[in-house]
């Protein structure tokens, strides 16, 4: 008999290894495969945290809106983008009880019907809001009032569907119009006063509703919140605020317009600011920036936006300038400034504090109204 030699042992082993290998992909292919590949289909919704809505997944998906962040010109500030969508949120669970309705992004207004409804009325847009251009290059020309419109929906359950049970339009309005004379010319602000921005509004709104209820989808009679926000100007440090909201019930009928008492400052106030709106809440931003900047002296500034409704502040959001590149200074620094807030910022708020170069962020700070601490994340 041949003996087998090392080399032949070794032939075999390997060719048990990998039939060994072989065998297991096989019966794990098949065991995870079916698994893997699965997909959901259908409408789902997902779990609301406290105080929050129940949101609609669909297909797996988050359900978005198609006419999502149209306008009719370029943003004027960007603060105003995000703070005018979270507030309309906040504002719809007056109408719309977080324990009673599910919210949906914006699913009935198309792209093409919000683009149309922000342009101007001409003879080839009939729905535009905004009014024809008279050809002025002055104070006299017409202005871009409305610059965007968000939608959004509140559901109910019947059955296995969802079933629309109300909407809220919110109606973004410049107080300060960009323009340009000539094509890639200089460009130059007109302003809007708040009496023609209030007025106009409230003339263009029944058209919004009359538009909105033409869809497909939306009856006669589901309520209809229209709230309407004017835009900060530019050069603003602070943005925007709701200012009035009415409801229509059926129809294009609205209700009496309601003031919203909203307004966000900056801090710390300018010294030409004599309204005692913030004050209490100027002097303790102010010794928290002199805290901070004495312990680390490589601050280049420290601003805060407080955001107030019916004269009471209702969240604080900080930005912290330096000019750390060590992560050991980063990590200290944001550690102290913890500390600072705690000590000297208001506690029955949301806070949030970011810190951030001239050109990256390093860090931001969150705490919830009456928690003891910050949740912190660090960039690396």
């Amino acid at each position: 008999m041949r003996r087998i030699g090392f080399r032949g042992y070794m032939v075999i082993a390997i060719m048990i290894v990998i039939v060994a290998i072989g065998g297991l992909y096989f019966f794990n292919i098949n065991r995870v495969a079916p698994t893997a590949t699965k997909k959901v289909s259908g409408v789902q919704i997902t779990q609301r945290a406290p105080g929050q809505y129940q949101t609609v997944i669909k297909d797996g998906r988050y359900l978005v809106s198609a006419a999502r962040g149209i306008t009719a010109t370029s943003e004027p500030n960007s603060l105003d983008v995000k703070h005018f969508e979270s507030n309309l949120l906040d504002l719809a669970k007056s109408h719309f009880k977080t324990s009673q309705y599910i919210f949906q992004e914006g699913q009935y207004l198309t792209s093409d019907t919000v683009t149309n409804l922000l342009g101007r009325k001409s003879k080839n847009n009939t729905i535009g809001l905004n009014p024809e251009d008279n050809g002025k290059t002055d104070s006299s020309r017409e202005p871009i009032y409305v610059q965007t419109l968000t939608e959004q929906d509140f559901m109910t359950k019947q059955g296995n569907d969802l079933k629309l049970a109300g909407m809220v339009i919110g109606v973004a309005m410049n107080t300060q119009d960009e323009y340009q004379k000539e094509r890639y010319g200089a460009t130059y602000n007109q302003d809007i006063s708040t009496e023609d921005r209030i007025a106009y509004g409230k003339r263009i709104a029944p058209q919004i509703i009359q538009q909105v209820r033409k869809q497909s989808g939306v009856s006669q009679n589901v309520p209809i919140v229209v709230a309407m926000y004017a835009n900060s100007s530019s050069d603003s440090l602070a943005p925007g605020n709701f200012y009035a909201e009415s409801q229509s019930d059926q129809g294009t009928n609205l209700t009496n317009w309601t003031d919203i008492n909203e307004r966000s400052i900056v801090l710390p106030k300018e010294a030409t600011d004599t309204s005692q709106l913030g004050n209490d809440e100027n002097n303790g931003f102010a010794n928290f920036q002199n805290d901070v900047s004495n312990f680390f002296p490589n601050i280049a500034g420290a601003t805060a936006v407080a955001n107030f409704k019916k004269s009471t502040l209702t969240s604080l959001n900080v930005t912290v300038t330096t000019q750390f590149y060590s992560q050991t200074e980063i990590d200290s620094f944001t550690t102290y400034v913890s500390q600072s807030a705690l000590k000297f910022l208001p506690s029955n708020v949301p806070v949030r504090i970011v810190i951030q170069t001239a050109n990256e962020l390093q860090a931001i700070l969150v705490r919830n109204a009456n928690d003891k601490t910050f949740t912190i994340t660090t960039l690396d």
